[in-house]
């Protein structure tokens, strides 16, 4: 006979490989679990809704994504890419500055690593493939590379679900996200520096200094969310789950009232769109509790624990080991399963090698964020392929030298701690 656990893991994988969403998967495999134990499965269905309803944060999710549909249907992406490029379209390879610069703005304020791709994205490739300045398949991937840092930089949809996790203040992630997020910025638009040099590609059109002004004047607007965000949250004004409905209404505020680009059905459109995504967040949510719940029946994040004893490793070598796995289930894995699934088993284990928590859910949503831009898996690679029509493969090829550079600045947010805290620690943070 299988184990239950076994066979639970097993319906799991055949299910999600069959298709079936892997919150649906984990839930099938879960009540399958409890029924073979001869458990009561009604407890999957408590434990679900406990965990989807006792849980304030896990409001901020469809808030900020319904705050990132907004923002896409309407000029602001317009507005904030002439400020990049008139900001730094004026050097070696422009639009590819243009391209971090402009997804690093947008960052504070979506979130969501598919949502940069997917709005801002559009836009920056049209700009870049136009008259053959760039190649279609080196366009989709600095735009790839650049969306990565959407999650990094607050807010953040997947630190809220690592916070979730790992019951650690959402406000303390959001500040420990601002470091790391400008040196990934920092890192790929020195990769694109050098790229552009060797490929010899184009500098922009410059903008007038004169010109500025004006420029600034009609990003302005878009460009104070983040603030009002940020501020309100560390000034102790709101929660960062208040914050995300602020930034919900501020978008549509300055998309609709200040800058009049959005219809009514373009809104309605947004609407649907966002709770398609929340309810896709929702069912994994959902599953991932359930699944979670076995997972403790089973203690499995205790035996994980005696395991890495016996080995004696070092924090260092932990983190190093910690890395490679979270890499390796990247190329296969969507980075809300990982966050939801592995993180809580792991979680004892690194409180036990006195890692950080605030520290860790930082190494551990850049890798996530690395997953999206990997292969085979690689979903902002299919995303930016569909928009260029371009052969994924050719992408993958550009895309390699982003991913080194990532990882280069994943080095630094692993093993200097003092470079992830030093921000949370000057709010108030006590780790």
């Amino acid at each position: 006979m299988i184990d239950p656990f076994t066979l639970t893991l097993i319906l799991i994988v055949v299910l999600s490989l069959a298709g079936a969403s892997v919150g649906l998967a984990m839930m099938a495999g879960s009540f399958v679990y409890l029924i073979l134990k001869g458990f009561d499965p009604s407890i999957a269905s408590e434990t679900m809704l406990q965990g989807l309803f006792n849980n304030y944060t896990l409001l901020a999710i469809p808030l900020f994504i319904l705050a990132a549909d907004i923002m896409n249907i309407g000029s602001l992406a317009d507005r904030l890419l002439r400020f990049a490029q008139a900001l730094v379209g004026r050097f070696r390879g422009g639009l590819g500055h243009v391209n971090v610069v402009s997804s690093l703005i947008f960052s504070g304020m979506s979130g969501s690593a598919v949502a940069d791709a997917v709005g801002m994205g559009k836009i920056i490739i049209n700009m870049m493939t136009r008259d053959g300045k760039y190649t279609k398949s080196y366009a989709a991937a600095i735009t790839a590379a650049t969306a990565t840092v959407g999650p990094i930089i607050p807010p953040s949809i997947p630190m809220v679900l690592y916070a979730i996790v790992s019951d650690q203040s959402v406000g303390f992630l959001f500040a420990a996200g601002m470091a790391p997020g400008l040196l990934m910025a920092l890192a790929m638009g020195v990769m694109n520096y050098v790229i552009a040099r060797k490929r010899k590609f184009p500098v922009d059109e410059v903008v007038p200094l004169r010109d500025m002004p004006r420029i600034t004047w009609k990003a302005l607007p878009a460009l104070m969310l983040p603030v009002i965000l940020l501020g309100g949250i560390y000034g102790g004004i709101m929660t960062p789950t208040e914050a995300a409905a602020v930034a919900a209404f501020y978008a549509l505020l300055i998309s609709a009232v200040f800058y009049r680009s959005v219809t009514f059905r373009e809104f309605y459109q947004a609407l649907l769109g966002s709770a398609r995504s929340t309810a896709s967040v929702g069912v994994l949510v959902a599953g991932a509790i359930t699944f979670n719940y076995v997972i403790t029946r089973e203690q499995l994040p205790v035996s994980i624990s005696d395991w890495l004893a016996q080995y004696e490793f070092t924090r260092w070598q932990f983190l190093i080991v910690v890395n490679i796995l979270f890499l390796a289930l990247g190329m296969v894995l969507e980075g809300g399963a990982i966050l939801l699934i592995i993180v809580p088993i792991l979680i004892p284990s690194v409180q036990a090698m006195g890692i950080d928590l605030i520290h860790f859910g930082v190494i551990v949503v850049v890798n996530a964020m690395l997953g999206l831009i990997t292969p085979p898996y690689g979903l902002l690679l299919f995303i930016t392929a569909n928009i260029t029509d371009e052969p994924i493969t050719r992408i993958i090829k550009d895309v390699w030298p982003f991913i080194l550079a990532l990882m280069a600045a994943l080095l630094v947010i692993t093993f200097v701690p003092d470079f992830v805290l030093f921000l949370p620690r000057m709010l108030g943070y006590q780790g």
